[in-house]
Order: structure tokens, then sequence, then C-alpha cells
């Protein structure tokens, strides 16, 4: 059987791997009876992984004729006389609609039918959701008959959130592991005791047998004995009056300059513009911000570490090496990456989930992002504002927030001192979606 790249663009790739057969037609009947026969329609939608009555109806749909295709026996026609080549281009056509991915070009997706009744592509390749032109007359066909895929999108949230937690155990497991280790190895002989032993025995056999043995058996002992001191754990001295004088070397000059400070200021006034502030805030830069409690002052060193250009990781590992409150930090990280954000809020959300995500650590790390958006929306312009629950959307279908947290931040927001943000307006039609979609899925279950 011949076969062909799926989509005219990689018709010239030799190296291509998506492949399917190519057409093969034949004409049936005559008159007005005259139908076309499309052969091998079950092995090329099995190639597309679609259903082959998809491509039968589609066919059907673009020529303005009846098409049929028959179950039991795998037959597929389309009503009147059709040139091959002319179905073929109609093929490419449902294959670009219907079978790659909009972003990446790849044929390996899987439709997806929202709660909406909109059709998306989810391309196994690059993640990407492309959203079909709902105009075409397909549309209609498929959700009347959906493909036979995973039913219930909630059980595949709960799988995820296993897996997730299922991972987040084994992590644990590993540092429990880790500091069990460390633990194991500070119990150890200290090393100097242990060298002292070798250096003895060593000693003993040298004076021992130097006299006796011949000079090959003297250079095994000699290797002998670098082996054993090879083998012995060198380890730092870490007591109490070593790390105090390792502490005081490393703080002098820091010490000395704070003294200046408190010497030359016999009056230091509170607030944003001090000296004293001043000074902190300058201490506070030189070693990343460990020492930083003040809002204003994290925000400030968020920021300028967000606008050096750093990864998600860098800035993970930044958030963590900075003090104050988990939801401080969140705060406070959330404005440095949308400050000044007007319409299109949301688009610069899904731009910067990446990011979003280094900021949690745990399912509390969602408590925290709901309230740093409510803090943020605080400050926002209206226009960022009433895109909220098109942000909420956006994280919620990229699993970045769960449905519990979201409408278990809402109820409390509603009934909470601020109630009369206008957040919980804009947010309310989402979360009416979330728990009419919720019930939905509970009854088809039942």
């Amino acid at each position: 059987m011949a076969l062909q790249n799926i989509g005219a663009g990689n018709k010239d790739d030799a190296f291509y791997r998506y492949k399917m057969p190519r057409m093969i037609t034949k004409i049936e009947g005559r008159g007005n009876g005259i139908k076309t026969n499309i052969v091998n329609m079950v092995d090329i939608a099995k190639a597309l992984s679609r259903p082959a009555s998809y491509t039968t109806k589609y066919f059907g749909c673009e020529l303005g004729a009846q098409s049929k295709f028959d179950e039991k026996t795998g037959t597929s026609h389309v009503n009147g006389s059709h040139d091959t080549s002319k179905l073929a281009g109609l093929l490419e056509n449902f294959i670009k609609k219907f079978v790659q991915c909009y972003g990446c070009g790849n044929p390996e997706t899987e439709i997806i039918i929202t709660k909406s009744q909109m059709i998306n592509l989810k391309c196994a390749a690059c993640g990407f959701i492309s959203e079909v032109d709902m105009r075409d007359k397909l549309t209609t066909f498929i959700i009347k008959n959906p493909p036979e895929s995973k039913k219930g999108g909630g059980k595949d949230k709960k799988l995820r959130r296993a897996e997730k937690e299922r991972l987040k155990e084994g992590e644990a497991a590993d540092e429990e592991l880790k500091k069990q280790k460390k633990e194991a190895a500070k119990k150890k002989v200290p090393s100097g005791s242990a060298k002292d032993a070798v250096s003895k025995t060593s000693k003993k056999k040298s004076h021992s047998d130097e006299d006796h043995s011949p000079p090959a058996s003297q250079k095994d002992d000699r290797e002998a004995a670098e082996d054993s001191d090879d083998d012995v754990e060198w380890q730092t001295d870490t007591s109490a009056v070593a790390a105090q004088q390792t502490i005081q070397e490393q703080l002098n000059a820091v010490t000395a300059s704070m003294v200046m400070l408190s010497a030359n200021e016999e009056k230091p006034k509170s607030g944003k513009g001090s000296p004293a502030r001043e000074g902190k805030s300058k201490g506070n830069g030189e070693t990343n911000g460990k020492a930083a409690a003040d809002k204003d002052e994290l925000f400030v060193l968020i920021k300028e570490y967000v606008n050096r250009g750093s990864s998600a990781s860098q800035i993970k590992s930044f958030l963590e090496s900075l003090s104050g409150s988990r939801q401080q930090l969140v705060n406070a990280y959330f404005e440095a990456l949308f400050e000044g954000a007007g319409k299109g809020f949301s688009k610069d959300v899904m731009k910067k989930k990446n990011y979003i995500i280094a900021a949690l650590q745990d399912e509390d790390s969602q408590r925290h992002l709901l309230l740093a958006i409510e803090a943020f929306c605080g400050k926002a312009s209206p226009e960022a504002v009433k895109e909220v629950a098109l942000v909420l959307k956006a994280l919620y279908d990229s699993d970045v927030l769960e449905e519990e947290f979201i409408v278990e931040w809402f109820e409390k927001g509603v009934a909470g001192g601020n109630k009369g943000s206008p957040i919980w307006k804009n947010v309310k039609p989402f979360i009416e979606w979330l728990q009419s979609a919720e019930s939905e899925s509970e009854s088809e279950e039942e």
C-alpha cells in the first residue's frame, strides 16, 4: 500500500514519520444511482486518529451531496462521480481544520468538546489548544457524535491531582533520606583520630617489615597505606568555637559599617525616606534581600530581579531566599509581574504562566495566589479588573488553580470585609459556570 506524508506542507519531507495511505476511489452504479466509494477510508481515518464517519461526512458537506459510512462493513460512499484528486484535496482541508495542531502543525492531536459545546484540538507534542472554527458544517455532526475518548474531565483532573501528590510524597521521601544520610555522616568517627590510627599501623608495618621484606613488598605496603588514607572521610570542624570564629570573620566588615551608621545618626527617623531605612535597603540588596520584611522593599527587590530577564527556575530560587510571610512574597511577586496591566491582562497571565507556577510550592500556594490576585485588583486599573474572570478561567484550564480553592476563596471574599470590591461581581459568572459544570458531571456519572 502506497503511503504519503500527512499534511500537504510535509509532502517533500523524506524523514517525516506521520504517514497515511494514498486515497483509492471507485465509481459504482450508473445514472442517478452513481456513487463514489472511498475504498480505503478506514485505513486513512485510522492514520489520522479520527472516525471514518467524520471524513465521509466532511466530503458530503463540502460537495453538497449525500454521504454515508457503514460501521458494519466499513464502506464509505459519497453520491455522485468525483475524481480522486478532488477528494484528496478536500481531505487535505479536513486535516488542516480538524487534525493538525494550529500551533506546531503536528497531526498528533485529540478532539476535545468543552462544556460550552466548543471543539478544541489538544496537541500531544506541544500542548497547544487549538480552537476549531464552529461555523464549519461538520462541527455540528462532531458535537452530536463525539469521538470515543476519555469521558469525564473531572476524572482526568483527579488522576492528575493524584499524580502530583504522588510526586510530592516522593520528593519528601528523598529529602528525608538526604537528611538521614547527613546525620549519619556527622555521627561518624572524626577524621583526625581515623587518620592517626591509619598512620600508626602503617608506621608499625614499615618498621617491622622494612629489613626483612624485599623492595617490591615495601612498595606494596606503601600503596596499601595510601589506599587506606584515601578511604578516610575528611570533615570540616563543626565545633561551636570554630563556627563562632567563622561567623565573626564574615561579619566583621558588616558590623563595623552598622556601628559607624548608628554612631553618626543620633536621631534615626522612621518612615520610607529615613537614612536608616535607606541603609537597610542597601544591605538587603547586597544580601539578595534575606532581611527584607517591608512590602515595598520586597516589591522593589523582586521587580528588579524580574526585570533582569531571569528564568522561572531562577526566580523560584530567589523567592525562597527572601524572608517575610509567604503571602507577602506572593503578593509582591504578582504585582511585580503585572504592574501597569490593563486591557489584555488575561493574555499577559497566560504568557507568564510558567513564572506564576514558579511561586507555587504546595496546595496552600493556590490560596496565596488567589489572595494575591485579589490584592492586585485592588490597585489595578478597571480594565484589568474586568478581565479577572478570564484570568481565573485560564489558570483553571491550565491546572494551575483548582475548582475547590477558587470557590472557597470566592465564598470567603463575598462574606468578608472586602465584599464591596468590584472583583466579586466580575468573578460571579465564572463561579456559577464552575458549579453548574460540576453538578452536570456528577449527574452524568450517576
